[in-house]
């Protein structure tokens, strides 16, 4: 829905309070950032008390940590291990049952379950994209998921524009940016200065306008504006990392016999941790799980993942029985072929493929060096 001719509008920690408790007055499930385990992690939340206030994260590839932080602010750290997929399109999902009789007789339920009304508080501009692009890959071709579908239509999407990108960050060199692109409901940039504590809003949908009259806010002074603008163009120049500035789908196309390939073959676990942190992998595969009797059974969604030894198994065995293969179709489908399939690439630049790989394997390395070899077969 195109955005209304609204004004922006400041918040404060009080504003957003009320916000969150507008949002579940209306009958709906907040989810947002809140530390547990020695993590940001996304989860349901009561109120807006429960957001990271003061903390945020140190990252390196392989590695995460919280780290406290002296202004207090909420949204000033980098996507966690988990994306909006979780909920979007969950891990696990049971599709239908069915049930036999003692006369033999079997019946079938479908499970259709009306999904819950979320409203998604913080949602980074990278993972903004990120739904978008599962929206291309889930909703918009002849065959629809319908369960994601539902769940997609049904949620609120409330972002939180980036003001302190991580070191494993790189969204500006895949085409985004830390400001939200168009999508959002609501979009906030926080501020905190000596003049206080304070979140800018832009109006992104009707509904968001509706939500916003809702809850106690003032207009924007010129001030908040600037330093909101500043900060968020501030970031775009501190990305911890970048792609090389090449045509990435050529670049992939024609490195299929790289010999980095069996670099990364040498230290890649074939663990899928890539694709599960990832915000816009979908792969998934089904299984029917039965109950001791025999007479009840379930078939299940759940995600699976191209690093998997049997995601390519047909008669005689898996296409890709190599961590090499397996690496590269990841790497290149990502990359190139996505392209083909949905056009658009398959990378937002969030970086937690590199945060979250146990070996340390880092997209943009690896990029890199398929470039430096690509240009010395070319001379």
């Amino acid at each position: 829905m195109s955005a209304p001719a609204a004004p922006s509008a400041v918040l404060d920690r009080n504003g957003l309070d009320a916000l969150v408790a507008a949002l579940t007055a209306q009958g709906r499930t907040v989810v947002g950032p809140t530390v547990r385990d020695g993590a940001i992690v996304l989860s349901e939340l009561a109120s807006a008390d429960v957001l990271p206030y003061g903390w945020g994260v140190e990252l390196d590839a392989g590695r995460y940590r919280l780290v406290p932080r002296e202004d207090g602010a909420a949204f000033a750290h980098s996507a966690g291990p988990q994306s909006w997929k979780s909920y979007l399109h969950p891990a696990r999902e049971r599709l239908w049952s069915a049930d036999r009789s003692p006369e033999g007789r079997v019946v079938f339920t479908e499970h259709d379950a009306e999904p819950p009304s979320y409203a998604f508080l913080g949602v980074r501009p990278c993972d903004l994209r990120a739904i978008a692009i599962q929206d291309r890959v889930l909703t918009g071709g002849a065959h629809e998921d319908t369960g994601y579908g539902k769940r997609r239509r049904r949620a609120l999407l409330i972002a939180a524009e980036c003001t302190e990108p991580g070191a494993t960050c790189f969204c500006v060199s895949m085409g985004g940016g830390p400001a939200a692109d168009p999508g959002y409901d609501l979009a906030l940039t926080e501020v905190v200065d000596a003049d206080g504590h304070r979140f800018l809003v832009r109006v992104g949908s009707e509904e968001g306008e509706r939500l916003l009259d809702q809850v106690p806010h003032h207009a924007a002074d010129l001030g908040t504006e600037a330093i909101a603008r500043s900060s968020v163009d501030a970031a775009r120049d501190r990305m911890g990392r970048s792609m090389p500035p090449v045509d990435l789908r050529a670049l992939m196309g024609a490195s299929l016999d790289a010999e980095r390939w069996n670099d990364v073959a040498e230290r890649c676990l074939t663990c899928g941790n890539c694709t599960m942190v990832c915000p816009t992998c979908f792969c998934t595969t089904t299984e029917e799980v039965t109950d001791l009797t025999g007479d009840h059974t379930e078939r299940w969604q759940r995600w699976d993942s191209c690093f998997d030894l049997d995601f390519s198994y047909l008669h005689g065995g898996p296409v890709r029985a190599t961590p090499r293969s397996r690496y590269r179709q990841w790497l290149t489908h990502k990359l190139s072929t996505w392209h083909d399939q949905f056009d658009t690439s398959g990378c937002v630049g969030c970086g937690r493929c590199i945060a979250w790989c146990p070996a340390g394997i880092d997209i943009t390395e690896e990029v890199a060096a398929l470039e430096t070899e690509h240009g010395t077969e070319t001379d």
